[in-house]
């Protein structure tokens, strides 16, 4: 038997709409109106599911979706503490409440200690409103503090599996820059250079609270080094693409690798080079989105197609394959180097 009680008047919009769902345990017609007066009487919004027995009230336990059990704890074929025992077992957080007539200390003591939130003497019902508002405040400290824990357990998961990510990046990097480096000094150099770019963006992405960021500042802040140069120019055109955390960082290692190899060799090694850099989004047949970079080296120093596979050219294609799950062409052109990356926007 399920009903509902509400004040005459309640202001509280809240309490309206979500009133409090109790699953009482009572036998007695008299007790269970006592009980439904000290409920009204203390306010709020409360919608009681009536049991008297064990099979409905086991039953109700099982369909129902309650904030609180309010349970008699002598009745003709039931008690209160099996009804203890029956809610741990199915229902264990949720708040329960022994009401009685004739429960003497150690009783209560050792309800307390099976679970129970806490007791009501029936000649005391003037209790009842406040040790509900309390098993209820409790309950719903419990519940925020169990969701702040696991909130903690998966933000330390997924830093560890960022942490290891980013260390066989560093990993990677120095192996892959040490084998090619011809010197100490020349190892240093593009090693400071690559581990400088990871760290900005990892800075990026941290601002951007380690959620999708805007395509332009990835690579604004990846190339801000190169601009300082006078006589070369960096020109950037495209729309505003907000890409995933993986993509930024590894568009920013392969923006580096092309701006390092042009200021050494290429349109941003010598003054009047220019590089333009543009970027669009476009929609597949399958309805998903491609997103293409085109990288354009203009009036710098004739280029030729280099000699050796240098680490660079390995990171580009490789980033693009594996990392961007796209593609990439790198060309050289007499009037400068041309780079086209794709990749799909998810």
């Amino acid at each position: 038997m399920e009903m509902p009680l509400q004040p005459s008047a309640v202001s509280d919009s809240r309490q309206q709409n979500d009133p409090v769902r109790v699953l009482l345990l009572e036998d007695s017609r008299q007790d269970y109106e006592l009980i439904i007066a000290h409920l009204r009487r203390g306010g709020g919004v409360y919608e009681v599911t009536h049991t008297a027995g064990r099979e409905e009230f086991e039953r109700a336990l099982d369909d129902g979706s309650f904030d609180l059990v309010l349970a008699d704890y002598s009745l003709p074929s039931f008690d209160g503490r099996t009804a203890l025992r029956l809610t741990r077992e199915r229902r264990p957080d949720l708040p329960f409440i022994l009401v009685s007539g004739v429960l003497g200390e150690e009783v209560a003591i050792d309800s307390i200690n099976e679970g129970a939130t806490d007791y009501v003497l029936k000649q005391r019902m003037d209790r009842l409103p406040s040790a509900v508002s309390r098993a209820l405040a409790e309950a719903n400290e419990r519940k925020e503090r169990r969701r702040a824990e696991e909130h903690l357990k998966l933000l330390v998961g997924e830093l560890s599996h960022r942490v290891k990510n980013t260390l066989a990046t560093v990993s990677s990097i120095a192996h892959q820059t040490l084998s090619r480096s011809a010197t100490l000094e020349e190892f240093q150099e593009a090693f400071l250079g690559r581990l400088q770019v990871l760290s900005d963006a990892h800075d990026l992405l941290f601002q951007a609270n380690w959620g999708r960021t805007d395509l332009r500042k990835v690579l604004e802040r990846t190339l801000q080094p190169f601009e300082a140069r006078p006589g070369i120019g960096l020109r950037l055109e495209g729309p505003s693409i907000m890409i995933p955390p993986r993509s930024a960082v590894t568009i920013s290692l392969v923006l580096h690798e092309l701006a390092t190899n042009a200021a050494k060799y290429g349109a941003l090694s010598s003054e009047g080079g220019y590089v333009h850099l543009g970027w669009d989004v476009t929609q597949q047949e399958d309805g998903s989105n491609l997103v293409s970079l085109k990288w354009r080296e203009r009036d710098g120093p004739t280029v030729a197609p280099p000699t050796r596979r240098g680490f660079g050219r390995t990171l580009i294609e490789r980033g693009a394959a594996y990392e961007l799950d796209g593609t990439s062409r790198l060309s050289y052109h007499a009037d400068g180097v041309a780079c086209d990356i794709s990749f799909p926007l998810r």
